[in-house]
């Protein structure tokens, strides 16, 4: 019966903080650029997410406020089908409706009834502080799943804003590093190869 020999876990060394004579100032600074990137990605991206929802929930209870039902009846038979069935088509068919408001005054309007529905049929209908016909606000669940995919929509671009800063700040200080490099080869270099004969 052969042993298996036990496995070693090699650590996680974070050589750019460690101290070692080949460890550069730029190298320190970019770990750091690195870090503080997917540290600011991450939570800047889940607080932005949060208040775009929380901002689209409050949009949607002003819409809310705004508005309200009033008791109507159709005044002529709705239509059996839709005249255009398009992507945003709630099967629903316009028709003109009648209200009385508090002060005795008639109004008629167009708002959208289920097919077919006979004339005299009461329907409530949503109004705006002008008394002009509105359409529902979005309320309950309907308004949580808005504003929870808006914050699911603007957390990723959020991250990947900053994201994009912290790779843009870390590309630039590659390219100093790789420029002082050359400076020094270019200093290096030619006695470099007086040191090796020529042939380096």
């Amino acid at each position: 019966m052969t042993q298996t020999p036990p496995m070693t876990v090699k650590p996680v060394r974070l050589w750019r903080w460690r101290r070692n004579p080949l460890r550069r100032h730029s190298d320190v600074v970019e770990a750091w650029i690195v870090l503080a990137t997917w540290i600011c990605a991450l939570s800047g991206g889940t607080l932005a997410g949060a208040a775009a929802a929380q901002a689209t929930d409050s949009a949607f209870a002003a819409r809310q406020a705004q508005v309200h039902t009033v008791s109507a009846v159709l005044t002529d038979d709705a239509a059996r089908t839709a005249l255009g069935g398009g992507g945003y088509d709630d099967g629903r068919v316009w028709a003109v409706v009648r209200w009385t408001t508090a002060d005795g005054a008639v109004h008629t309007d167009r708002a959208k009834v289920l097919p077919g529905a006979p004339a005299g049929t009461r329907i409530t209908v949503w109004m705006d502080h002008t008394g002009r016909v509105v359409s529902a606000p979005v309320t309950g669940a309907a308004a949580t799943l808005q504003a929870a995919l808006t914050g699911a929509l603007v957390a990723p671009s959020a991250g990947a804003a900053v994201w994009t800063a912290g790779w843009v700040v870390r590309s630039r200080l590659v390219r100093r590093r790789m420029a002082a490099w050359d400076q020094e080869w270019k200093q290096v270099g030619p006695r470099w190869g007086n040191l090796s004969g020529g042939r380096g």
